[in-house]
């Protein structure tokens, strides 16, 4: 018997999700809420015809009830990201809706594990440690895992090697203040660098700066063209939803509550977390140079004052 799945929203990244999670091994059955029970309905029907080619989950409409005993309830409901607009701006949009469903997802789903990807995402794993206790490991934001694959991808292009062999993680914010950790990059059991000189394919300082900008921008990009970016996050949280289910224990950068983080307090920033059955574990810090170490504490930082702020507009003393 698999387990269940709730998402919450039946927008583009929730129906991309639930089409992903309906042939994720592990997952039996999936509850798709959303505000609009008739739009939850047809994207569940869409997605059931499409799973019904093969062995694969059976999707439907629910409502809030219908998530009791779910393993994992991901949350995508709220205003999308819009031409322009930054994560954090999100926030006052965003936070009282992704409150108000962490309240219902709890009452008939308490020991279920929340994962965010409602922008700024971030932001809302805190909110749901802080207001309705929820475990540190049990409210995880989907955080710089997206960030890291198009690291990886944007590496494995230049070297011509195969996304699987490139070792590399994005840490902090999942937006403008994300941290590159190019120091602690491998291919091959070498140092990025090393092997791209090996390679032939040298990466100096300017082309570092440009692969930044082109990772921490892609969204924007993505959503200057087609409007939406919904594949990649869709397939970021079939991922993390399989390692759950399937206990794999493996290492994503999700973002977690952390109580301090270089110095900075009460914050919630992607750092490499195991996962598994029971969600996230405690964070890794890896050794960072000089200068990621300041990055990673200025964005730390951004964050902390950013929950801050939701906290006082939902009237919560932390």
């Amino acid at each position: 018997m698999g387990a269940r799945i709730g998402v919450i929203g039946a927008g583009q990244v929730g129906a991309a999700a639930s089409y992903l999670l309906s042939s994720t091994p592990g997952v039996s059955d999936i509850v798709l809420v959303d505000v609009d029970p008739a739009r939850a309905a047809g994207e569940a029907a869409d997605i059931g015809h499409a799973a019904a080619f093969g062995t694969a989950a059976r999707v439907q409409e629910g409502s809030y009830a219908d998530l009791a005993g779910a393993a994992v309830v991901v949350i995508t409901a709220g205003a999308s990201l819009k031409p322009g607009q930054t994560r954090l701006e999100l926030l006052q949009q965003n936070l009282r809706i992704v409150d108000h469903i962490v309240e219902q997802v709890l009452r008939a789903a308490p020991d279920t594990i929340l994962l965010f990807a409602t922008n700024p995402v971030d932001v809302m794993p805190a909110i749901a440690v802080q207001r309705w206790g929820v475990a540190p490991g049990r409210a995880i934001g989907t955080g710089c895992t997206l960030d890291s694959i198009r690291f990886r991808d944007r590496l494995s292009h230049h070297l011509s090697v195969s996304p699987s062999s490139v070792h590399a993680y994005v840490l902090g914010e999942h937006g403008d203040s994300e941290v590159l950790l190019w120091s602690g990059a491998q291919v091959g059991g070498l140092p990025l660098l090393d092997f791209a000189q090996q390679s032939g394919r040298p990466i100096d300082a300017a082309l570092q700066r440009t692969m930044a900008e082109d990772v921490r921008t892609a969204a924007y990009r993505i959503k200057a063209g087609k409007g939406v970016s919904n594949f990649g996050i869709g397939g970021c949280i079939a991922r993390l939803v399989r390692a759950m289910v399937g206990d794999e224990r493996s290492v994503f950068t999700v973002s977690t509550y952390l109580p301090e983080l270089l110095g900075v307090q009460r914050t919630c920033v992607s750092l490499p977390h195991v996962i598994g059955r029971t969600g996230a574990s405690a964070p890794y810090l890896p050794p960072l140079a000089d200068d990621e170490a300041a990055a990673l504490r200025a964005s730390a930082e951004v964050l902390a004052q950013t929950i801050a702020g939701g906290l006082d507009a939902l009237q919560i003393t932390a």
